[in-house]
């Protein structure tokens, strides 16, 4: 049985739909949507987004991979991506939930000059005497996200990066796990970064399985277990987001975001947005409330 029919897989919980925001980050208190599910988010996972649960104030049940533990002082807690997890909050639990896409992951990556380790594995941390200096930070992003202030996303930037910071300084990144499921997620994630170096190249699967040493039946197999959809599908799909954000974002013409993104003609771009979007680039810029 693929994880994906046995496990709901969500962006966010409770949603299907695409990643709601340009940013590649969403913030949110716990309040805002564990309330709507009497405090308990059942198990799912997330196919391409890390997540950072930080318990300020009340209890909660952490369940990662079938593993549940009670945790009532102030921590964070990390997701991986692909990891299956659930929370079950005593009523009024404060804090907050931090969700990063692939592509801003990466960012952080190309910033730190290594992988970052420390969001590749599930772990609660201990917030202790740095409760004060995280809930400032968390409280702060969420108002800087919910804001429209100046240089917003540099401000955004610089708290996550101090975040980011701080967990690494509180964790040692734990070995790899050799189970066939780590395995899998290995070669998904390898898979992901490989994405995000070059998907303006327009490469084909067959390439990116070679890379990862699978066919490309394998890495389809393995991408309909994780994502849901083909290999293919995944590649569209981030040529699509930056599609859209550098339509709503930039000032390239039509004709430069499809040169930029690897087409050949902008009538083959114009296309491919259209089959996914159900509309031009051309309305879809004339539209910036669409969601992403």
């Amino acid at each position: 049985m693929s994880l994906n029919t046995s496990i709901p897989v969500f962006k966010l919980y409770g949603e299907s739909r695409n990643w709601p925001a340009a940013d590649l980050l969403h913030c949110e208190s716990i309040h805002s949507r564990s309330s709507l599910y009497e405090w308990h988010i059942r198990t799912h996972q997330h196919a391409d987004i890390v997540q950072l649960l930080y318990l300020h104030k009340g209890q909660v049940e952490i369940d990662i991979e079938g593993v549940k533990h009670h945790v009532g002082h102030a921590c964070i807690q990390v997701v991986p991506a692909l990891c299956v997890h659930g929370f079950k909050f005593s009523p009024g639990a404060q804090g907050y939930s931090l969700s990063f896409s692939a592509p801003l992951i990466t960012q952080f990556e190309q910033q730190f000059g290594r992988p970052l380790q420390v969001l590749t594995q599930a772990a609660c941390v201990p917030v202790k005497s740095s409760r004060r200096q995280i809930n400032t930070l968390f409280s702060t992003l969420q108002s800087e996200y919910e804001g429209q202030g100046e240089a917003r996303d540099m401000m955004l930037h610089s708290l996550i990066s101090a975040l980011l910071v701080w967990l690494n300084r509180q964790c040692a990144p734990a070995p790899s796990g050799s189970s066939r499921v780590e395995r899998k997620r290995s070669v998904i994630h390898q898979f992901n970064q490989l994405v995000e170096r070059h998907y303006r190249q327009q490469l084909s699967v067959t390439h990116y399985a070679g890379v990862v040493g699978l066919s490309s039946v394998h890495l389809n197999n393995l991408c309909h277990e994780f994502y849901g959809c083909s290999a293919l599908n995944v590649l569209h799909q981030r040529v699509l987001l930056e599609a859209k954000r550098s339509l709503l974002y930039t000032s390239m013409t039509i004709s430069q975001v499809s040169d930029y993104l690897g087409f050949s003609e902008a009538t083959y771009f114009s296309r491919f947005f259209r089959r996914y979007t159900g509309t031009t680039p051309k309305n879809f810029r004339c539209h910036p409330m669409r969601e992403l």
